[in-house]
């Protein structure tokens, strides 16, 4: 079966969480009121659904938002311009299936057609996310800078990729 990218509806918001809590060791926890204040700044909030089944979503931020994320604001103090990759997650039964590279290649599009040449994100180093390292190098990602979150338990690696 293909697969469907369309923007993420408040009906979503249940699934949206559920995919979260499932990936939450690589993520910051959130819970329905974060979710629904996220989706309102959100400049990019998209599901990939197979059939009617939300699958995956891809949450991203713009400059200018009021977003209290320590890896946002990072980016915010040094970049005037830019997308920010909140978080990226795929459901466990559908990971291997491309649907990470799928909402990358529309986010690059979005960037694109909004005339936003940065996209920023961050992984964890520690504890380390290779997965997640391999898979933003193929896009073009490279390191500008690290910092250590979660009251000193994780570091990120802060990336920025051209639209």
């Amino acid at each position: 079966m293909s697969f469907t990218i369309r923007p993420a509806t408040a009906v979503d918001h249940t699934r949206i969480l559920a995919l979260n809590l499932e990936s939450e060791e690589m993520l910051s926890p959130m819970d329905a009121a974060r979710l629904q204040e996220l989706d309102a700044m959100a400049a990019y909030h998209r599901v990939a659904c197979e059939g009617d089944e939300v699958v995956a979503f891809l949450l991203a931020f713009r400059e200018g938002v009021a977003y209290d994320s320590p890896n946002y604001v990072w980016f915010a103090q040094r970049y005037p311009h830019f997308l920010y990759v909140d978080r990226i997650v795929v459901a466990g039964t559908h990971q291997g299936r491309k649907l990470g590279p799928l909402l990358y290649r529309d986010l690059f599009e979005f960037a694109r057609a909004s005339s936003v040449d940065t996209v920023t994100c961050e992984f964890y180093t520690v504890p380390p996310n290779e997965a997640s390292r391999r898979f933003h190098a193929a896009f073009g990602f490279a390191e500008v800078g690290s910092q250590w979150v979660a009251e000193g338990r994780k570091q990120v690696s802060l990336q920025i990729a051209r639209a």
